[in-house]
């Protein structure tokens, strides 16, 4: 077998809960360490592995073959860059980069290399959206007509991170669930034709935008993708309505929230929802209508790192794509005109 030797440049809570736990996991990858700067955490967890001193020690560890860019939203272009030119495929966290054209420059460099740049989107591995769209693919609902994404919690203070709170062109809510939502739309419904975007600052004190709400445009629906700090009481997360039906579905998927209470993936009973959280169909079958909950999809971000292993060894395509990612940063720049000029922007 194949073993990718992987490296991560950061141990905080990304490295630490949604990456090291899969790696370590899946029998194809090795972890080899992280860049840490200050803090010394890696070996506490991991023993075997290396705390490397800087990203240019990385980066002439030849034994590493993919490097994990999971350090904040302003730096993924220069570091990818710089782990792209040093041959090494890359795993870039969301969001992706700034702008577009970075990421337009990212994919064209890797593809220049012949290597390998995956943009972790996480959310497409959790249960709920799973189970969302095994019932859309299903054609259950019939045709899709009107669908709304909901990211929202109840956080009226202000991060204690201070590159999440403080203005720069890589912060704000847009950029941080945004991507998430974005991509899970882009994947379903493909690009949209237009777009309507209202952004808006909600919790007091705060410096950047905290609320956002798109309407994506297609011939056929309308996708309105909502994100929030101050919804004590949420709606469904997922509302999809079809011309035979409709589909509500909680956010609700176990992953996140086992990994930082310190639980390890399995590959046998990982993070199943509970009953309480399946969602409701509405819908007819054979001219009787019915209404049923349906049960969860399992979600498990291991298969991301299953779809990275097959595209390093069997050069197929890799789970999220570099276009998938440079589409979605094209969403958020539209977004960022759209609410600026209070008009739809065409893409």
């Amino acid at each position: 077998m194949h073993i990718i030797k992987t490296a991560l440049l950061s141990y905080g809570m990304s490295g630490n809960v949604f990456h090291a736990p899969f790696i370590d996991l899946h029998p194809a990858f090795e972890l080899t360490g992280s860049w840490e700067r200050s803090k010394k955490l890696i070996q506490n967890d991991y023993p075997l592995v290396k705390s490397y001193p800087s990203l240019e020690s990385i980066l002439e560890d030849n034994d590493v073959e993919l490097v994990v860019v999971n350090t904040p939203t302003g730096t993924h272009y220069d570091f990818t860059k710089k782990v792209l030119e040093a041959g090494k495929h890359a795993v870039v966290e969301k969001a992706f980069t700034i702008t577009a054209a970075e990421a337009e420059e990212l994919e064209k460099l890797a593809k220049e290399k012949g290597l390998k740049l995956a943009v972790f989107q996480n959310r497409r591995w959790d249960s709920d959206f799973k189970t969302v769209k095994k019932i859309i693919d299903s054609d259950i609902l019939g045709e899709i007509v009107e669908v709304t994404f909901s990211y929202e919690a109840y956080l009226p203070a202000l991060n204690t991170k201070a590159h999440l709170e403080e203005p720069s062109p890589a912060a704000g809510l847009i950029r941080d669930r945004g991507p998430h939502m974005i991509d899970q739309a882009l994947f379903l419904f493909g690009y949209p034709k237009a777009i309507f975007a209202d952004l808006a600052i909600m919790r007091t004190n705060s410096r950047v935008n905290d609320y956002f709400e798109l309407i994506l445009y297609y011939n056929d629906k309308r996708v309105r993708l909502k994100g929030g700090f101050l919804a004590r009481e949420m709606a469904p997360s997922y509302i999809v309505h079809g011309k035979k039906g409709s589909f509500l579905k909680n956010r609700a998927d176990q992953q996140e929230d086992r990994l930082l209470a310190g639980e390890k993936p399995n590959n046998t009973d990982w993070c199943a929802e509970p009953e309480k959280e399946w969602g409701v169909l509405h819908a007819e079958k054979d001219g009787k209508e019915f209404t049923e909950k349906i049960p969860s999809e399992k979600g498990n971000y291991l298969d991301f790192y299953e779809g990275v292993y097959q595209a390093i060894v069997n050069d197929s395509s890799e789970p999220v794509t570099a276009t998938e990612g440079v589409q979605t940063m094209k969403i958020i720049e539209a977004a960022l005109k759209s609410a600026k000029d209070g008009q739809i922007v065409k893409l």
